[in-house]
C-alpha cells in the first residue's frame, strides 16, 4: 500500500516563488497548497491541516511571523513544521523568526534543490522512531532507558544532562532558544540561570569527547555532529 503523501502549505506573494516551489514539490511527491497572503495561508492551513508550513516573511494583510504567531496558539499547529522563506537576511529577522516559532529560516534566492533538501531534512528529523530510540549518526539515545551510546561505547549522562542532549538531538540543527531549554528542561517553576545551560553542555561535550553542541551567541545552542 502507497503511504500517504505530506502536505505542504505555501505561502507567498510573488507568483512565480509559488509556481516554481509548488512544481519542484509535487515532483517530489508532496501535496501543495497555496496562499497568496497571510489571511489566506491561516485559511488554507486550517483547511487542509498541512504537515508543513512554508511562510514568505514579507506578505500582504499578514506577514510570515503574524501568521506564525497566530498558528502557533491553536494546538492542532502547535507541532507543525514551519520554515520562513524571505530576501531578509539579517541576524535580527532570523533571530525573531526562530524566536516565532519557526523551524527553519531560508533566504532567497534560494536553488529549488536547496529548499527541497531542507525541506526533506526537516521530515527526516520530525520523524520519531516508535520504540523511542534516536539514531543520529554514531550517537544513539534511547529515551525510554535513559541510555546513551557514542560510537559503540556507553556514555552515562546525568538526567538533566540526558534531558538536554536528548532535546537538542529531537531537532538537529535547529537553534532552540535558551528559555525553550530552560522551559523544557528544567521547567518554567525552576528558578536557574543561563550559566546551568553552559554548565551542563560543556559535561556532555566532555563525556561525548565531542564538540556536538553549537553555541549561537546571543540566541541559543544547536546540536550537529
Amino acid at each position: 500500500m502507497q503511504a500517504k503523501a505530506r502536505k505542504i502549505l505555501i505561502a507567498d506573494d510573488e507568483p512565480d516563488i509559488l509556481e516554481i516551489v509548488s512544481f519542484n514539490l509535487q515532483t517530489e511527491g508532496y501535496e501543495v497548497f497555496t496562499a497568496k497572503n497571510g489571511d489566506e495561508a491561516i485559511e488554507e492551513a486550517k483547511k487542509s491541516h498541512p504537515d508543513l508550513i512554508i511562510l514568505d516573511v514579507m506578505m500582504p494583510r499578514k506577514n510570515g511571523f503574524e501568521v506564525c504567531n497566530i498558528l502557533r496558539l491553536q494546538p492542532e499547529f502547535k507541532d507543525t513544521l514551519i520554515i520562513f522563506l524571505t530576501a531578509l537576511n539579517d541576524e535580527t529577522t532570523e533571530i525573531k523568526g526562530l524566536e516565532t516559532g519557526g523551524d527553519d529560516y531560508i533566504t532567497k534566492p534560494i536553488s529549488p534543490k536547496i529548499l527541497i533538501s531542507r525541506v526533506n531534512a526537516l521530515f527526516r528529523r520530525a520523524t520519531k522512531d516508535e520504540s523511542g530510540v534516536a539514531q543520529i549518526g554514531d550517537l544513539q539515545i534511547d529515551r525510554e532507558k535513559y541510555n546513551v551510546t557514542y560510537r559503540n561505547e556507553q556514555i552515562i549522562l546525568a538526567r538533566k544532562e540526558f534531558e538536554l542532549l536528548a532535546f537538542l538531538t529531537s531537532k538537529p540543527q535547529k537553534v532552540f532558544l535558551r528559555n525553550e531549554i530552560l522551559n523544557h528542561v528544567w521547567g518554567s517553576d525552576v528558578i536557574v540561570g543561563d550559566r546551568t545551560i553552559d554548565v551542563h553542555i560543556r559535561k556532555i561535550r566532555q563525556k561525548l569527547g565531542a564538540d556536538c553542541i553549537t553555541t549561537v551567541k546571543g540566541v541559543g545552542y544547536k546540536f550537529q555532529l
